[in-house]
Order: C-alpha cells, then sequence, then structure tokens
C-alpha cells in the first residue's frame, strides 16, 4: 500500500490544518498539487500551484483563474483514468 503523503498548514486563525497529497501535476513546466482534507468523510479538493520564492522555497498559491483551474481538472481526470480511479 502506499504511503500518504500529509501537509500541515496554519490557518489564518492559527489552527493547524492537515491536508493529504491526492496528485502532483505538472503542466507548462509548472507544478500543482491537489490537496484534500484528512478527514475520511470530506469530498473536497483544493488546487494549489507551486510557485519557486526568489530564496528558492517553494509557496503553495491558489489557483484563481477559471481556464488554468480547467486545464488542472481535465489533467487530473486524466489522471485518474489512466490509474483506474486510483490517485496518484
Amino acid at each position: 500500500m502506499e504511503e500518504r503523503k500529509i501537509l500541515k498548514f496554519q490557518d489564518e486563525e492559527g489552527n493547524v490544518v492537515s491536508l493529504e497529497a491526492m496528485a502532483e501535476i505538472y503542466l507548462d513546466e509548472i507544478k500543482y498539487l491537489i490537496l484534500a482534507p484528512v478527514d475520511d468523510n470530506a469530498t473536497d479538493e483544493y488546487v494549489y500551484r507551486v510557485d519557486v520564492a526568489k530564496d528558492g522555497t517553494e509557496e503553495l498559491n491558489a489557483v484563481d483563474d477559471d481556464s488554468e483551474f480547467m486545464k488542472i481538472k481535465k489533467e487530473y481526470k486524466n489522471l485518474l483514468y489512466k490509474n483506474g480511479g486510483k490517485n496518484e
């Protein structure tokens, strides 16, 4: 069984939020992460673009552009289809 990749973040109120990396997608040499709450009952998934800061650290930024989001969504569906419905 594949090990789950859990990322921890701090929200605006200082609470620690755990999200599972469901997929890592590359489009036009840009890295995106599909993240979902660790809670087994949650069905939401979030899309983040991974930008590299000047100091070399990675920053996650929400994808706000609709056309960019639709490209990522299409690629994620293709990935799921190729894997027989299993996430990365």
